[in-house]
């Protein structure tokens, strides 16, 4: 079990199996309204070796005093179940879907990140009757505009049989690969990186049958371009960007947020953070989701 402090873990089916999920366990007060009459916030963390539900740990639970807080391992992350095959864009979409709808009776607002927050574009786009608002850290598909991950050198090198494993075993799911790419890729500022989080993406991404769908991420199975579909989109959405995020920088966020004025009602960036400013400045964070929240409520 991944350790998140002051949780209470549940599960959901899906078509794929269980989805685990936490809930903050903080004291109730008399002036907060009763959990059923809340809103719900839905964090969904990105694709990666060794994500899962720890990434948006140290925010959620500033919202739990007004807001119904779910947090999920996504599956094949985490404690959720770990299929023993490569993984689909389809199978994303679908387990979201199956999620929200087991857990979430109302519209629900999504605070998500990276190539989740993609997917959950793409689920907004053909069931915005799921959907209340949307707010997204560095969404991509990461072969946006035409530029195709999957033909990536590194793409190339894991697509090779065997060697795929080998590499995710011997140099992405090890504490020096953890820490690497966190410093390397993942954080603008390495002196954030503490041991806790070292350690939750570790224990992630040794789970049995973790590599397929971490394969599945960095072979670019999953990859789309999202320019196809942004402009469809019509649920109220803010994005937020990390001024140095690896690979999919803010002006990427700009050519994506041009693409549909009318649904993305804030575009902003945060400073001095990378892929990941929910880990690398949560107090910043949670100051970005509140004003969010509050402009795509007069939305």
């Amino acid at each position: 079990m991944l350790s998140i402090p002051y949780v209470d873990r549940k599960s959901a089916m899906t078509r794929l199996g269980q989805m685990v999920y936490y809930i903050p366990a903080l004291p109730e007060y008399p002036e907060n309204p009763p959990l059923g009459e809340r809103k719900t916030l839905l964090f969904l963390h990105g694709f990666g070796g060794g994500s899962s539900a720890y990434e948006w740990s140290k925010v959620f639970p500033a919202f739990a005093n007004d807001y119904r807080v779910l947090a999920p391992d996504l599956i094949g992350w985490g404690d959720s179940a770990h299929l023993e095959r490569n993984y689909t864009i389809e199978d994303y979409l679908n387990s979201l879907t199956d999620f929200i709808g087991a857990t979430c009776d109302e519209p629900v607002t999504v605070v998500a990140s990276a190539l989740t927050a993609a997917f959950i574009i793409r689920i907004a786009i053909t069931q915005p009757n799921l959907f209340e608002s949307l707010i997204l850290m560095t969404p991509a598909g990461l072969s946006d505009f035409g530029d195709d991950y999957a033909r990536s050198p590194f793409a190339q090198i894991v697509s090779t049989p065997v060697l795929d494993k080998l590499l995710y075993s011997g140099a992405i799911a090890t504490r020096f690969g953890i820490e690497s790419f966190l410093k390397n890729r993942q954080f603008a500022n390495p002196s954030r990186i503490s041991d806790d989080i070292v350690e939750a993406y570790l224990q992630s991404a040794q789970k049995p049958n973790a590599e397929y769908t971490a394969l599945s991420f960095v072979r670019g199975d999953l990859c789309f371009d999202l320019a196809d579909y942004i402009g469809q989109l019509t649920t109220p959405t803010a994005l937020l960007w990390g001024d140095s995020a690896s690979f999919t920088g803010p002006d990427l966020g700009r050519k994506l947020a041009q693409k549909n004025p009318t649904a993305i009602k804030l575009f902003e960036v945060i400073q001095s953070t990378g892929l990941t400013p929910q880990l690398e400045l949560p107090a910043v964070t949670i100051g970005m989701i509140q004003t969010s929240l509050k402009v795509l409520a007069t939305a």
